[in-house]
């Protein structure tokens, strides 16, 4: 029996950027449905990442952040016979963009002691850098497909 595919949500370029993965990204970190509040850490952690890279564009640098912690393998699950095993498989482009966004997101909210724009600029800033919380786990995602790489025949 086959699935019919859910219908993608129409998200609305960003009216600061002009980028829908900027927009993306505000509905990510918005909370309770507040979404100026969002706009305004977002914005808040782009001009403090322009201030600490010298960059004049921020996208530039916001994608090359992303660029850096997009996964592109990661492993699911399959039951085969009474073993589970953990399969690699290739991430497509957009969910590879919302996990890098997704850990971004959740590495800066999991840090104390500053306020959230500067708690995700410092993310950002890191991610850009190459190092950071978000890029130690896309490597252990890699790591973790390449150890089951001996499972990926059973890819179906």
């Amino acid at each position: 029996m086959r699935r019919r595919k859910a219908q993608e949500k129409v998200i609305l370029a960003d009216p600061k950027y002009a980028s829908k993965i900027v927009a993306k990204f505000v509905n990510m970190v918005m909370l309770e449905g507040k979404k100026s509040i969002s706009e305004k850490i977002v914005y808040g952690a782009f001009e403090i990442v322009k201030k600490n890279t010298g960059e004049q564009d921020i996208l530039k640098v916001f994608y090359k952040a992303l660029d850096n912690v997009r996964p592109r393998l990661e492993v699911k699950p399959r039951r085969v016979g009474g073993a589970t095993y953990q399969i690699p498989i290739e991430v497509r482009q957009e969910r590879g963009t919302s996990i890098a966004l997704r850990w971004i997101r959740d590495f800066a909210q999991n840090k104390k002691g500053k306020p959230m724009d500067q708690r995700l600029a410092d993310e950002i800033i890191s991610a850009y850098k190459g190092e950071g919380s978000a890029i130690k786990k896309r490597d252990d995602t890699h790591k973790m497909a390449e150890a089951n790489k001996a499972f990926a025949h059973f890819k179906w």
